[in-house]
């Protein structure tokens, strides 16, 4: 509905770092309703901004400034609007902080200083997928089908690696299609898109739009026009696709929904899934959250009857899943400068004898973890950051994997001056590519690592290229392990099954058995048998054994029962608070302060700190870290608000609050 006939005033949000709109004149010859896009001045330049509602009154009007012109956009929904206020509000970050994701691509308000080239129309015409069910898949299907267009639903999809979850969510997706509605796909890497895309095309006959990082600017921009407009039906994206502003979204999956990777963690903090959830809520649409290796958070709201719970307990057309073999290095010793057993080597020859694939998993990227002197113990640091740096020998550089410094392999130690005694320490996936060659010098070896494959192009292309059996055995840290289907790899190798299990992280156990049972769900995944080998120093882990025995049910219990006894996540909630700054003593100073004035008078409130973070040096930054733990159903927001806000700070100290951590740096 049209709101102005004359010179009125209303709020406009403008997409910058700032919690309140501003008020402007909207003169009588732009139609605005609420949601419109505006063009305004603010300060010296001219920005877009949107209608947010009626003016707040509270400026005079001789210091009124009036909007120059509308954008022929949609305006945002009230769902929407809805959306970025509370995401606002649950981070702890400015309004038009939110608005910014949401006005993703800027070159779509910019005044072009030469007319555009015309892009080609994409083909949007989709038709149904012609797909094969089981009697359980079919009853899957059914179900969520049955719940688009009813309102909101939140479904776990929950299957077995090779079940069939992405045939099964099709279904669905094919509804909405036939509906009208736009979807929305998220992914946790962009990586995953490119094999998904060509599944997508390959069933339903065209296309899927892409949002991601790594699109160019007039792909980012005809794709942002064009899911804003409508024309745009299915989106496969990134999490931030989960901020653009569909014109009328009728269904939502999560894809690997458990992956560590839907948190953010720079910028706006915010979690991908439990942002969905959200949004599908305010939407008033179903929600599919898939994986075959759920979050306890999601297992635990299927367990208070919050989430529906479909389960695919078979691998589609009657494949059967890998045995499962843990080696244990306690007695398989390996040799010095060694990282296959001799059992793991014989399953690699005897695969290789079979014309079929393999994969040895490690998740570490580089040539080696740390580099250190063998004459005076020297351990080469990052000048910025508390954390070793990484042997890249391909670049033959030594790098930070936390602020990317560089520099190059030093010839001689910087303490005691010795040459060529700095010798790599652990392996990387590099260094388990070196090993492979010597052992198997005539096989066909890559590597897929974030080092290596930078871009989704280069993902791509090494995917396809295992597709069509080019590779023989393909060393990859976790990007390999989410969700591709590899018909003729049949075996994994776990190089080191025990990294990840030590440490005080909350998830420790949970993302280990998430991640080795999605590595070893790669393996035999069509009419071929898969095996998986585990080389472990710790065979009795109950992690290990949960995996070794395909009991997955008695690990879940198990970990929900001490996350219960501990008081933690899922049945309670989490915040950190991290002081930042150049200066130590200021950090430290400021800490203090926000220390002594802790509240102690707060039912089911408990902060603890501070203390150095894990990494107490980050980007040259000091940081000092408070944990705060409240009960579920305390509003923990409001009392971090006035807690921190108590205390003023200087603005070479950064706070930033992270609300539901996930990682713990």
């Amino acid at each position: 509905m049209t709101l102005t006939t004359n010179q009125d005033v209303f709020q406009v949000l403008l997409p910058l770092p700032l919690k309140d709109c501003f008020d402007y004149k909207i003169p009588a010859n732009i139609a605005t309703a609420t949601g419109s896009y505006l063009r305004l001045p603010f300060g010296p330049k001219e920005m877009v901004g949107i209608v947010w509602g009626k003016g707040a009154g509270n400026v005079p009007d001789h210091k009124l400034k009036a909007a120059n012109d509308s954008l022929d956009l949609p305006p945002l929904t009230d769902a929407m609007r809805q959306f970025v206020d509370w995401v606002a509000t649950y981070t702890m970050n400015p309004r038009g902080a939110i608005l910014k994701m949401v006005m993703a691509e800027k070159s779509v308000f910019a005044v072009p200083k030469r007319a555009r080239k015309p892009v080609t129309a994409k083909s949007y015409d989709y038709r149904p997928p012609n797909i094969s069910l089981e009697p359980e898949q079919q009853r899957a299907a059914d179900d969520l089908v049955g719940k688009l267009g009813r309102g909101y639903s939140a479904t776990l999809l929950e299957g077995v690696t090779g079940s069939g979850k992405t045939e099964v969510y099709f279904q669905a997706i094919a509804k909405a299609l036939q509906e009208k509605k736009q979807v929305l796909l998220l992914l946790p890497e962009i990586a995953l898109s490119a094999q998904l895309l060509r599944r997508f095309q390959d069933e339903f006959g065209a296309a899927a739009t892409l949002w991601h990082s790594d699109l160019k600017s007039t792909e980012r921009r005809q794709n942002w026009l064009d899911i804003v407009t409508g024309r745009a039906r299915v989106i496969i994206g990134a999490r931030s696709a989960l901020f653009l502003p569909y014109k009328d979204l009728g269904l939502i999956v999560v894809d690997e929904e458990h992956e560590g990777a839907f948190k953010q963690e720079e910028g706006v903090l915010y979690h991908g899934r439990d942002m969905a959830v959200v949004r599908a809520h305010l939407e008033k649409i179903p929600i599919i959250l898939v994986s075959a290796t759920p979050s306890l958070e999601t297992a635990a709201n299927v367990q208070s009857g919050k989430y529906h719970h479909l389960h695919l307990s078979k691998r589609y057309s009657g494949a059967k899943l890998p045995d499962i073999q843990i080696i244990d290095l306690r007695t398989h010793k390996l040799p010095r400068g060694r990282w296959i057993s001799d059992v793991l080597q014989k399953a690699l020859a005897d695969n290789l004898q079979s014309r079929q694939q393999s994969l040895l998993f490690l998740n570490r990227r580089g040539y080696a973890p740390l580099t250190l002197c063998r004459t005076c113990g020297h351990r080469m640091q990052c000048k910025r950051c508390s954390a070793w740096l990484v042997e890249h020998q391909k670049t033959g550089e030594l790098c930070c994997h936390h602020c990317g410094f560089t520099m190059r392999k030093p010839q001689n130690c910087p303490s005691c001056k010795k040459e060529n005694d700095l010798h790599p320490i652990g392996p990387g996936v590099e260094r388990i590519e070196e090993e492979v060659k010597q052992l198997f010098p005539s096989a066909h070896v890559a590597v897929m690592s974030s080092d290596l494959t930078e871009s989704a192009q280069k993902v791509a292309e090494l995917v396809q290229a295992l597709e069509l059996g080019e590779i023989d055995i393909v060393i990859g840290t976790q990007m390999i392990a989410k969700g591709y289907h590899f018909p003729r790899l049949t075996l994994v190798g776990v190089v080191d099954a025990d990294l990840g299990l030590a440490g005080g992280d909350l998830r420790a156990a949970e993302r280990t058995h998430q991640l080795l049972l999605q590595v070893a769900g790669r393996s035999g995944r069509e009419d071929l048998h898969g095996k998986v080998y585990l080389q472990t120093h710790l065979p009795d882990h109950p992690v290990l054994q949960a995996i070794a025995r395909g009991d997955d049910e008695a690990f879940y219990a198990l970990q929900m029962e001490e996350r219960k006894l501990l008081s933690m996540p899922p049945f309670s909630r989490l915040a950190s608070v991290v002081i930042s700054g150049a200066n130590q003593s200021m950090v430290e100073e400021h800490a203090g302060k926000l220390a002594r004035a802790i509240p102690h008078n707060i039912t089911g409130l408990q902060i603890l700190g501070p203390a150095p973070a894990p990494l107490s040096r980050l980007r040259g930054k000091y940081r000092m870290r408070f944990l705060v733990k409240a009960a579920k159903n305390l509003a923990i927001q409001d009392h971090l608000r006035a807690w921190v806000g108590s205390q003023p700070h200087s603005r070479a100290i950064k706070i930033q609050v992270d609300v539901d951590p996930y990682s713990f740096v």
